[in-house]
Order: structure tokens, then sequence, then C-alpha cells
């Protein structure tokens, strides 16, 4: 596998190196006032491995790749208990970027990278001893879903990411944008599935798929240096910079404005977002500032 993109897949943006014990924080979110409360933040990994990649199981908890003794594995945090726990038992391999599998209880995707650099999508049953590889020999490093028989996903090539659109029931593999960008996710409530392209300035650009015709839609520029957001509705995205929380609106079409500083929570290095469902958590990951 190529060093370089595998330093990517392990979490961190090549303006990102000096991340070396990246945490996932927990936070609530609400409307105020004509604006956006973004507050109480705790620390849900906790300790002093690598814990990255968060994302919802619904409103109730957040998967994330977390430490266990020195290996990375697919980790649940229950928001109502305030407990973790390992999803599946340890592998070979470590387990990166976890998420619920759409309509399928129980089942939990994540991207494994095995000692010998083997580097697949696989589905963990609770339950079931032997893991199910998700698309045949696909090497997946970052991805969503559609719908429950939909892959959009980054794949490795060579040196860059190409972004594909699978079919997991047919395992068709069509290849439609080279040289992407690590962050892909399902817009809330729409027929389009976003991705970032860099472009001749190398600054990641915003860009909307519509799955129904594979067509592509510039959105926006992405601050410099930025490669993760999270959109927290159809229309607003949010992404986080330095210990800053930043929001654009795609109506209103205005600049980057600033909804949270996380400095005095000693939070720093904000880099992954994710956003529960109902718009009421969000998890991030980012360094504590001690």
């Amino acid at each position: 596998m190529n060093k370089i993109i595998a330093t990517i897949l392990l979490g961190t943006s090549c303006s990102l190196f000096a991340q070396t014990n990246p945490e996932v924080y927990l936070g609530n979110v609400k409307s105020e006032y004509g604006g956006l409360a973004i507050y109480n933040f705790q620390n849900i990994s906790n300790d002093a491995g690598y814990d990255n990649q968060p994302s919802f199981v619904g409103n109730s908890e957040v998967l994330f790749a977390g430490n266990n003794t020195n290996q990375t594995d697919i980790t649940t945090y229950s928001i109502a208990t305030k407990t973790k726990n390992n999803f599946y038992k340890s592998t070979p391999g470590g387990e990166y970027s976890p998420k619920m599998v759409p309509n399928k209880t129980n089942v939990v995707s994540a991207v494994r990278l095995d000692p010998d650099g083997l580097q697949r999508l696989y589905f963990y049953e609770k339950g079931f001893k032997n893991p199910s590889e998700a698309i045949k020999g696909l090497q997946v490093a970052y991805y969503d879903y559609y719908d429950d028989n939909t892959l959009v996903a980054s794949v490795l090539r060579d040196d860059e990411l190409d972004l594909v659109v699978s079919k997991l029931k047919s395992q068709k593999t069509d290849t439609l944008v080279t040289n992407v960008g690590r962050s892909i996710s399902k817009v809330p409530n729409s027929n389009t599935i976003s991705y970032t392209l860099a472009n001749k300035d190398k600054n990641q650009e915003l860009f909307l798929l519509n799955m129904e015709t594979y067509e592509s839609f510039f959105v926006c520029q992405l601050p410099v240096g930025i490669q993760d957001y999270a959109w927290l509705n159809d229309s607003q995205i949010l992404i986080g910079s330095n210990s800053k929380i930043y929001l654009y609106d795609t109506f209103l079409n205005e600049e980057w404005s600033e909804v949270a500083d996380l400095s005095e929570d000693n939070i720093t290095n904000i880099t992954r977002l994710a956003v529960s469902p109902n718009q009421n958590y969000i998890a991030i990951v980012a360094e504590p500032n001690d």
C-alpha cells in the first residue's frame, strides 16, 4: 500500500500530522435566537490511544474507531448510559470508519487494515464469528451509504483516491471521479451525496453528486487546510478549524460564520464531525489542549 494513502486512512491530512492523540467528543446542538448553539462537550473516548471517525446510530449511540489495548476496534458509546463498549471481538487488523448499515439490525461496516497491508470494507454482525467482505476486492478508504444497496466510496488507486458507486447486491462498481478527497457524506433528506475535490490551489471544493443522474454540482470551497465537514441538515454545513466550529448556509450563500469556540473547553485541532439525525448532538474529533 502506498504510504501516503495509508497515512490518510489512519485519520490525518497532510497538514495535520502533528495530531498525535485524537479523541472523540460529544456535544449538544440547539437552535436559538435565529442562530445555533453548540455546547456541553464531553470526551467520550477518553484514552491515550487513537480514537477517530465518529458516526451516529440513530440518536442514541455513537460509533467510532476506538483504541482497544493498542488495537483500533469498532467502539460504541451509549448517550443515555454514558458507557462505551466494543461492538465486535478483535480481529487481526484494525477497524476504521465504522457506520451502521442502513436497514440492518446489529450490522456495522468498517474499513479493516490488516497487518499484511490488505485493506477492505467488511460487514460485522453481532453474534457472527466471521465478517463478510462488502465489495469483493475493492480497496475502500472512505465511504457512506446512499441507501441499503448503494455505497459511495473513495477507493485506492496508486497514490490517489477515486470516487466510485457500488451496488452491494450485484457487486457492480462504477468509477465516477478521479483524485477525490476523503470526505464523503449522504446529504440528509435529499437524493445527493457530497464529496470533495482539490482545486488548482490545492484547497478542497465541495460537490453534490445527484444519485439519480450521477451529475455533480459545485457547492462551495472549504476553508484553507480543511478536509472534513458534516451536514447539519440539507442546506447547512459544519466544519472545524483549530478550536472553532463554523457554519455555511447554502441557501444564504454567505461566508463561513463561527458558531462555537471550544478553546475554553481545552479542545483544539478539530477535524472530523458528525451530526445526529435529530440534529440534537454533534460528535467531533479533536485533541485535548492541556
